[in-house]
């Protein structure tokens, strides 16, 4: 077991309403999951929790049996990297935002350079963009650039939220294949397509309402019924999805 969430809730401190209400599951290592829900349900609250943007008011959270609220913030993150759906660049160039991380680590410039390019042309971005600045780029571009950067460190854990929501389909499925092959990662992906979710997850958590409403490996659902139930529940709150 690589994560496990155990009994966690979070509520708006203001309002004294909960986020997420007594949230349990594990994940081992290399499993890819997708979380699916409406708008609102918890499903990004779930990652920033999971990579300390967040802290639970109730419950605790286990990265390979050590309470993550005693690890370092900089260590966990080195550990388990986020990529949220709309990424910055921080005033870099794309050559520099995928350095960074590495830089940040100490690593010497010729490995740098060999992750930076791996990775690079794993994900299809042309060396054009290198010189490129944030403002020079389409969110769908910088998506794939923040993931790019993500995985350059290797992470144990990659958060994605809604990662190919600005991809066209072509760029999608390549990332999405992409990202299935990696054998040793575990992967948490928020997505609100199904069918993206269907490609990719070994497992899929669905959050209502703050609650974890399903929590089944894939290879037990029945596609067909999971897609109608959640077409009919986006239908009747079509103000939130």
């Amino acid at each position: 077991m690589i994560l496990e969430f155990r009994d966690v809730s979070l509520t708006n401190n203001s309002e004294a309403i909960y986020l997420l209400q007594d949230i349990s599951f594990s994940v081992n290592q290399g499993d890819r999951v997708g979380i699916i829900g409406a708008v609102g349900s918890g499903k990004t609250t779930l990652l920033r929790l999971a990579n300390r943007l967040a802290s639970p008011h109730g419950g605790k959270i286990y990265f390979e049996g050590q309470d993550i609220s005693l690890i370092s913030v900089f260590k966990l993150r080195s550990m388990i990297a986020l990529v949220p759906q709309e990424p910055k660049l921080l005033g870099m160039t794309v050559a520099e935002t995928l350095a960074y991380p590495l830089v940040l680590q100490n690593q010497n410039a010729t490995l740098i350079t060999q992750k930076v390019d791996y990775w690079r042309n794993q994900l299809h971005i042309p060396e054009t963009w290198l010189d490129r600045n944030e403002l020079q780029l389409s969110l769908g571009q910088r998506q794939q650039v923040a993931i790019a950067r993500a995985l350059v460190t290797e992470p144990k854990i990659l958060l994605l939220d809604e990662p190919t929501s600005a991809l066209d389909v072509a760029v999608a499925q390549n990332l999405i294949n992409n990202l299935a092959q990696l054998q040793e990662t575990t992967i948490l992906m928020v997505n609100h397509q199904l069918n993206v979710v269907q490609d990719f997850a070994t497992r899929l958590i669905w959050v209502n309402d703050g609650k974890l409403y399903q929590d089944l490996h894939t290879n037990q659902l029945n596609w067909s019924e999971l897609t109608a139930k959640f077409n009919q529940l986006a239908q009747d709150n079509s103000e939130n999805w």
